[in-house]
């Protein structure tokens, strides 16, 4: 395959493919595709099959057999005793008392450790494909590029706005990340001086004046009492206003949710 590519290289020198070659190390393929990356990954890493353990390898993972009967005959008592393996007689086979950590990932397997997992009829590791780099319109990436999703990116925009619009406002320097909050800001300070004066106001100012002048009147109207009250309430309830006007709606002083602080 490598050579393949640089003879191709050789006849077009000006070809992106000749990247390919450092890539053509080992036990690897080539995934041809029209289709959406992400899906291709997700398909390619579910087919997987499982692999025993063989003497040399790396352990990928950590491998734990679990407690209970091994079918193994009282006679093979001993090989379990040189893996310090708790076990007992239960029924005329070797049963295990306690889950045990055989092998620890990163570690080379033993052979009797495979010895071991051959007998118990356990295969602990998986072999499949895994996906290691994206080669798209002459450009070669690593695979975590597919791990960057459309919410990763708007989360990560999010943050970068909120930062500048804060810096903007700390700096005193108007943007268009913080003129919502300025204009907030500035609504506050001037409905802040609107309800100490008497002789100017305005629409916006109004609701709050007003709630400020009578805050009882926008107390809502308590739950239903019990029975048997006397004609007094009865009567009192009466003369009350048939409507109640609602309390003033809360501004939202910082231009979005999830804006802390006093910006």
């Amino acid at each position: 395959m490598r050579k393949c590519i640089r003879e191709y290289v050789e006849e077009n020198p000006d070809s992106p493919v000749g990247q390919l070659e450092a890539c053509c190390r080992g036990n690897v393929g080539f995934v041809f595709t029209n289709g959406d990356l992400g899906d291709i990954r997700a398909v390619l890493e579910s087919n997987v099959r499982p692999a025993p353990a063989r003497v040399g390898a790396v352990a990928p993972i950590d491998v734990i057999v679990p407690k209970g009967p091994t079918g193994c005959d009282p006679g093979q008592t001993a090989f379990f005793q040189t893996l310090q393996i708790q076990t007992k007689i239960t029924r005329g086979q070797i049963e295990m008392t306690s889950d045990t950590h055989l092998i620890t990932q990163g570690e080379k397997v033993t052979a009797s450790q495979a010895a071991l997992l051959q007998k118990l009829s356990i295969e602990p590791f998986t072999y499949g494909m895994v996906l290691k780099q994206v080669y798209d319109s002459g450009s070669l990436f690593d695979a975590k590029v597919l791990d960057i999703t459309d919410d990763v990116l708007a989360a990560k925009f999010v943050a970068a706005l909120n930062a500048i619009s804060k810096l903007s406002l700390a700096l005193n320097m108007p943007t268009e990340a913080s003129v919502t909050h300025s204009v907030a800001n500035a609504f506050k300070a001037i409905l802040s001086i609107t309800v100490e004066l008497e002789n100017y106001t305005f629409d916006k100012a109004e609701i709050y004046k007003a709630y400020l002048a009578d805050p009882s009147a926008f107390a809502g109207s308590g739950g239903g009492g019990g029975g048997g009250g006397g004609g007094e309430e009865a009567a009192a309830e009466e003369e009350a206003p048939p409507e109640e006007e609602e309390a003033p709606p809360a501004v939202d002083m910082f231009g979005g949710a999830g804006d802390d602080g006093d910006y």
